[in-house]
């Protein structure tokens, strides 16, 4: 009863999108009204409220929990969504996206090597250095000056934007997922181990994805499509598979990306030949000097710079940045703690790129502040959204209900487990909007499940050596990745990325196939590995 009561948010949420086609915004705030009411009335009732909280106040617990995710919602993800669009907007302003257009046609004159040059390979790359939606929000942003339908970015930048979603911004979710298994305290040898089996997991829609994405923009050349996912998604998979087994779960999605990128652009100087331009794509070839390029480039080159210098990539500027002008603050009742770097997060690089960038395109320092303040304004339903989404994800978390869903699932399922592992994973994502926050919630408890069902030895899995339980942890990172391609918080990204206010519900009824599709898949393989091979 527990579960199915703790379920009502996110059936409600679907039913809102999907059934009535509620604006997100609104659904989102109708959602968390409800998920406010549950939480002071039923969740009690039914004793499923943490045991740490046994002499708060319930409406502390709630109250807090929500001011906890307003804060998480602000600080970094919002600001990283309007410091993503400020630099398109940026771009639009001085017509160098025109440059990058031109530039990105003549790379290639096939339209689905093009789109899977943007999403699958440029979107990693902004995955793996920065996560938290730069992935959907600048690629689909270029998408649509390129010509392409709104809809059609927004959808096919959320289905490129999985398999590196399990190492994005610098591996971040799959070192939490190590460490809440290992208590805080996951060796190196056990980061890359949990690193190596979220690839393993993963390793059919490293050919998948690339497909899908490749028919979704030209479903006549399927053998074509086929060769091209072939080639790219095992020079990725051989990539990243040595990142993570060798070095952990920093570098895979980064490399790897850009294996796959130039991949891409080995197979089309090798074998596409005089190909008509994309249909949807009318720009007039031109010769650019270095200058030019470097000109028009500046905004998106200063920006990877800037995350690239302060990620773990570069330790000494990691540590300086993530110990200074760090702001913490207690959450009352609640007692976690809420903690964000003013110097180390990607908003802040992505703003020091996009107004540097601006600079050297010729705008002024004021007309920038200006341009910033109207991209906010124009976010302020997105924003709304994503506030009601992540607040209602804490609330969730710390009155029981996501746990109470997640057990009430262990126990309907027995050992069957593995195979609907990864749904847990999807679940989180779904309500929190990232894979960290999912590994933090399920992370522990796929953990114990793999106790009560005896999988705590060590074994073989597709011919690689590890342990059982993390095994099955690893399946709470690689299923994390089909919940985000239905989070409403990466949907809202989309539709704030390619102006489709309102429409949220219709975007995910398109992801749902392949979300669906994705759980599916990783639950066989999280099965195979461990009952076959």
């Amino acid at each position: 009863m527990a579960a199915i009561i703790s379920l009502i948010p996110i059936v409600l949420l679907f039913t809102l999108m999907m059934g009535f086609k509620v604006s997100g915004y609104k659904s989102a705030l109708a959602t968390l009204i409800v998920t406010i009411l549950l939480a002071l009335f039923a969740a009690p009732a039914l004793g499923i409220v943490p045991e740490k909280y046994a002499d708060a106040s319930i409406y502390g617990v709630t109250l807090w929990s929500v001011v906890e995710g307003l804060l998480k919602a602000c600080f970094p993800i919002i600001l990283i969504i309007i410091c993503a669009i400020f630099s398109y907007n940026i771009l639009v302003e001085t017509k160098e996206i025109e440059t990058i257009k031109t530039q990105f046609i003549q790379l290639t004159t096939d339209k689905g090597l093009l789109v899977l040059l943007l999403t699958w390979g440029f979107g990693g790359v902004l995955e793996g250095m920065a996560g938290f939606g730069t992935a959907v929000a600048i690629p689909a942003a270029i998408l649509i000056g390129l010509g392409f339908k709104p809809m059609f970015s927004a959808v096919i930048c959320l289905v490129a934007n999985t398999v590196a979603v399990g190492f994005g911004a610098v591996g971040l979710p799959a070192t939490t997922l190590a460490n809440q298994v290992a208590d805080g305290t996951a060796s190196p040898e056990m980061l890359c181990e949990v690193a190596t089996f979220i690839i393993l997991q993963l390793s059919l829609m490293f050919y998948i994805t690339p497909f899908l994405i490749l028919m979704m923009t030209d479903r006549k050349k399927v053998v074509k499509n086929l060769c091209i996912a072939l080639f790219v998604g095992t020079c990725s998979i051989l990539v990243q598979f040595c990142c993570a087994h060798f070095l952990g779960p920093e570098t895979p999605a980064i490399l790897g990306s850009v294996a796959a990128i130039i991949a891409m652009l080995i197979y089309n100087k090798l074998f596409i030949h005089d190909e008509s331009p994309a249909d949807e794509v009318v720009v007039e070839k031109k010769r650019f000097g270095m200058a030019k390029t470097l000109r028009a480039w500046s905004v998106y080159g200063l920006i990877i710079f800037f995350i690239l210098v302060s990620s773990k990539i570069v330790p000494p500027m990691n540590d300086l940045l993530k110990s200074t002008l760090v702001t913490r603050f207690e959450v009352p009742v609640v007692g976690n703690t809420f903690s964000f770097g003013w110097l180390s997060n990607a908003g802040l690089m992505i703003f020091l790129g996009a107004v540097i960038g601006g600079l050297i395109q010729g705008l002024s320092f004021g007309k920038l502040m200006k341009m910033l303040a109207k991209t906010a304004v124009n976010l302020q339903k997105t924003a709304l959204t994503i506030c009601c989404l992540v607040a209602l994800a804490m609330l969730m978390n710390n009155t029981g209900m996501t746990l109470a869903i997640a057990t009430g699932l262990v126990a309907v399922t027995g050992s069957a487990f593995p195979f609907f592992a990864p749904l847990i994973g999807s679940i989180g994502t779904f309500v929190t909007g990232s894979a960290t926050s999912a590994n933090i919630l399920f992370g522990k408890l796929q953990a114990a499940a793999a106790g009560q069902l005896g999988l705590v030895n060590d074994a073989t899995f597709f011919g690689v050596s590890g342990n059982e339980t993390n095994w099955l942890a690893a399946a709470n990172c690689a299923g994390s990745e089909g919940g985000k391609l239905l989070s409403p918080q990466s949907i809202a990204i989309a539709t704030a990325a390619c102006d489709m206010e309102g429409q949220d519900g219709e975007i995910m009824r398109k992801t749902l196939p392949f979300a669906i599709f994705w759980i599916l898949m990783n639950g066989l393989m999280v099965f195979l590995g461990l009952h076959v091979f």
